[in-house]
């Protein structure tokens, strides 16, 4: 069957975590900045269809065609190690430290900023003809969502930042989902339809993405955005970020792996009926 139970997929999260903290830098980094790159193409693809049409729900329907190219290469996200590496140290894998998964996060945001950027710049050249013409239509929007997700955040304050933080902790949620997602199955139609599905959600309803706005954010500055450097690190990546980490966790990674690889009925059936036999 190419449909893998719970507690086999669960076990290749807690495998994919492993490998991920014990990746050589160079690997980790080109990985990163290849997911970071693939993923901003997705947001300007799926904002130029939203600003074409008419229709922001065409644009998410087709944004996560980035998300399944990136984890079918084998690229990695900030998002997806969030989720996984932590579950190796809690598994108890040999060499998996506090310090290796730091390290391990550490290097995939600077590569997921370094693609996102990357792109960022070379998406404004070619708005602009070479910064020769104003930007248009979708540049001018990406722009507006640059203010509208840092300024405008911070008109309300501390709640204005918990707010941001609670769409990070929603968003990674789903992205995590997509992760484990890729893993539920041994076709690829099986793990393009388990990925589609919760990115698409995520994007539409307007959650916030750390990676995602590693794009949006730099390239809406550079096409004249009114907010700052700092409106966007403090009122927007930041609490981002924190909240695609507890996302991450919380509601994907610790609740698969505490009911399919720690069960407490089983283990503690499997435990007595041990005792039972040897009582025998």
């Amino acid at each position: 069957m190419s449909y893998l139970v719970p507690t086999e997929f669960v076990t290749k999260m807690v495998d994919s975590g492993e490998s991920k903290v014990h990746m050589a830098t160079r690997d980790t980094l080109i990985r990163s900045f290849m997911a970071g790159a693939i993923l901003a193409l997705a947001a300007v693809f799926a904002i130029t269809v939203a600003v074409e049409t008419g229709s922001f729900l065409l644009g998410s329907l087709l944004f996560p065609v980035g998300f399944c190219m990136l984890y079918l290469m084998g690229f990695d996200l900030l998002t997806g190690v969030f989720m996984l590496t932590p579950l190796a140290w809690l598994d108890k894998r040999p060499g998996v430290t506090t310090n290796g998964i730091l390290r391990n996060w550490g290097l995939v945001f600077l590569g997921n900023f370094a693609g996102a950027l990357v792109v960022a710049f070379i998406m404004a050249y070619v708005f602009t003809y070479g910064f020769n013409v104003e930007p248009g239509a979708v540049a001018e929007r990406i722009g507006n969502i640059g203010h509208e997700r840092t300024v405008g955040y911070a008109e309300w304050g501390a709640a204005g930042w918990f707010t941001i933080f609670l769409r990070g902790v929603l968003c990674n949620w789903m992205v995590s989902m997509g992760v484990v997602g890729a893993m539920i199955s041994t076709s690829v139609g099986g793990k393009v339809i388990a990925m589609w599905m919760p990115i698409m959600l995520f994007f539409y309803m307007g959650f916030e993405h750390s990676v995602v706005n590693m794009f949006l954010f730099p390239f809406g500055l550079i096409a004249g955005g009114d907010f700052s450097v700092m409106d966007y690190i403090v009122w927007n990546e930041i609490p981002t970020v924190l909240g695609n980490l507890v996302g991450g966790i919380a509601f994907t990674g610790l609740t698969l792996y505490t009911t399919h690889l720690r069960t407490g009925a089983k283990r503690n059936a499997v435990a007595t009926a041990a005792t039972t036999r040897v009582a025998k």
